[in-house]
């Protein structure tokens, strides 16, 4: 499924709002990849800002007086706030988790052990793109993106299906990137012009395609689709075009062509960039607003009230200019890899359909809870691995990942290669693939030192000791044995 960067067509999405309100801003951002106890809540995500104060992640709700880090189902207009996490292995006080520049120091201050990027610590700082597993219990993702996803303008109600479901289009994801390709995809479709889809092999141009003719007003009409690079070399006006019976030879049947069975309808080119640059100016007179053609042994013309999607995994300029002009939508799709936050929505996606093809995998990977809802039965290993692989291939690539442990489980749950994706994945520096800090725990003169300096002030004392706050201080020094209240 994909993503979105760029749509050259509308003032009004150009911006990247596709919809009202203000944008207001980036921000860090967990993202909940798998829960042991609440599988359901996959997807759900977290927002530190910025500016607030240090926030705790831990079971249930948690002291009234302290910031409380709340997982939500984040959707176009709203930020709500979720329920308390589940889950007999998280104390009430997990994490204490403060932002720092485009990242966020964790110290881990409960009973669960804490491995960032599957290394075990006590406290790090956590960069977009890390992954946080607190032991049997849950798998986050730490990511950058927007605080608040844009209302949607265009993209219908009716069309948005649930929280972490495909859509009524097939698109799944709940990424601003995502649903801002659903707002594109739904402006498009209103309008009449040609577009093109432009994206790496594996990000869904014919899924994009087929929302963009399912939200116009063709859709009750064919959708008409062919890869262009499979079109004969020297039949490829034939194919489009069509021919007269007997053309050109004897006996041979009339042949409509693409292009006059899309009429009224939708005509989707896959690598339409594939095109010999002389059959691609064939194209230039029917793509104009008349739609006129003439099939290959006929004198007289035809029009086609026809809509041409077009789709390349090339850079645009490979198009001929003229033909490209007349391709007035552009739309970029954005790799997986750049919204991971859905990595782990797509994975359980790709198996319940594998599940569907399969009474075995459906017997030994698919699970109901308590409220009978059907989830994955994923070891976090897997999750964590494919967060952090590189996915050149997209959601191709993530299905044959999911099919190699497939083929690899030997129990119920589908685990990483090597049982814990403890390398580093391949592709990836180590130091890119663990860019954790593990910082040493002041020792009780140290702690003694610092309150001295600081005039006695837990704050400071625990600032200039690199303590992510006052309360994580005070534990410390409960545990020395220095004296000193938290303060009200």
């Amino acid at each position: 499924m994909p993503g979105v960067t760029t749509l050259p067509v509308s003032s009004d999405l150009r911006s990247g709002h596709g919809g009202e309100g203000a944008d207001p801003g980036t921000a860090t951002v967990l993202a909940l990849a798998w829960s042991a106890e609440e599988p359901h809540r996959v997807g759900e995500i977290a927002v530190i800002l910025p500016s607030g104060p240090p926030q705790v992640l831990g079971r249930g709700e948690g002291e009234t007086d302290e910031a409380r880090l709340r997982f939500c189902r984040q959707r176009p207009g709203a930020l709500g706030s979720g329920p308390g996490l589940a889950g007999a292995g998280l104390s009430r006080r997990q994490l204490v988790l403060t932002a720092q520049g485009d990242g966020l120091v964790v110290e881990s201050v409960g009973r669960c052990e804490l491995r960032v990027n599957d290394l075990v610590c006590e406290r790090a700082f956590v960069r977009p793109g890390d992954t946080m597993y607190l032991r049997r219990q849950i798998l986050l993702l730490c990511t950058r993106r927007a605080a608040l996803i844009p209302m949607v303008r265009y993209f219908p109600r009716d069309s948005w299906g649930d929280f972490g479901e495909p859509d009524a289009h097939g698109i799944l994801g709940e990424s601003p990137a995502t649903w801002h390709l659903r707002e594109l995809l739904a402006f498009v479709a209103k309008s009449a012009t040609h577009a093109l889809l432009v994206g790496e092999s594996g990000t869904g141009k014919e899924l994009a395609a087929r929302a963009i003719h399912g939200l116009s007003a063709r859709a009750s009409r064919a959708f008409v689709a062919r890869n262009a690079a499979t079109l004969p070399p020297g039949l490829v006006d034939a194919e489009l075009f069509g021919s007269a019976r007997n053309y050109p030879n004897a006996g041979l049947p009339e042949r409509p062509g693409l292009i006059g069975q899309a009429d009224g309808g939708t005509l989707f080119l896959d690598e339409i960039g594939e095109l010999p640059a002389e059959q691609q100016a064939h194209l230039l007179r029917v793509l104009d607003s008349g739609g006129e053609y003439q099939r290959l042994g006929e004198a007289t013309t035809r029009r086609s009230n026809f809509r041409l999607i077009g789709a390349t995994n090339r850079d645009p300029s490979a198009l001929k200019h003229d033909v490209l002009a007349r391709l007035a939508s552009l739309i970029e799709l954005s790799p997986v890899a750049s919204r991971r936050e859905d990595i782990a929505l797509l994975a359980r996606h790709l198996l319940v359909r594998a599940a569907q093809q399969s009474p075995e995998v459906a017997g030994r990977f698919v699970a109901r809870d308590s409220a009978g809802r059907p989830y994955a039965c994923f070891a976090p290993s897997f999750i964590d691995y494919v967060l952090r692989q590189p996915l050149p291939g997209n959601t191709r690539q993530l299905e044959a990942l999911l099919w190699k442990g497939i083929s690899k489980a030997t129990g119920s749950e589908i685990v990483a290669p090597g049982e814990g994706a403890s390398q580093p994945p391949a592709g990836r520096a180590a130091t890119a693939a663990v860019p954790t800090r593990v910082v040493a725990e002041p020792s009780a003169d140290d702690i003694r030192s610092a309150l001295a300096a600081a005039g006695g002030s837990v704050g400071k004392a625990a600032r200039a000791l690199g303590v992510a706050n006052r309360f994580a201080l005070y534990r410390l020094m409960k545990k020395h044995g220095i004296g000193g209240e938290p303060s009200q």
